[in-house]
């Protein structure tokens, strides 16, 4: 959502880290304002990428569910990510069971 700009997702790859840090702030914003749901959209592929959430939501008494994409039928990126880019993500996926 950090890079949505009038509708249109602009990515920025120098403002990464800033996009990092808002989406914990706003998660730990709703969490202080006790919502009952929160969802984090984001592209995790190492399980210490989802540490500070991980930390919040214990911190909080949030219960964790996670939930991962799979493009089974073919599907087009919706932010334009080069086909060069999904392969890395993919490459470096980790999942602990």
């Amino acid at each position: 959502m950090y890079f949505m700009q009038d509708g249109k997702y602009n990515f920025d790859a120098t403002k990464l880290k800033e996009a990092h840090q808002w989406c914990k702030d706003q998660c730990e914003d709703y969490m202080r304002k006790e919502k009952p749901k929160i969802t984090v959209s984001n592209t995790f592929t190492q399980e210490w990428e989802m540490k500070p959430y991980i930390d919040l939501a214990n911190q909080y008494g949030y219960t964790i569910f996670t939930i991962i994409m799979e493009n089974r039928h073919g599907n087009s990126s919706v932010h334009d990510v080069p086909e060069e880019t999904m392969k890395k993500m993919k490459d470096r996926f980790e999942i602990k069971l």
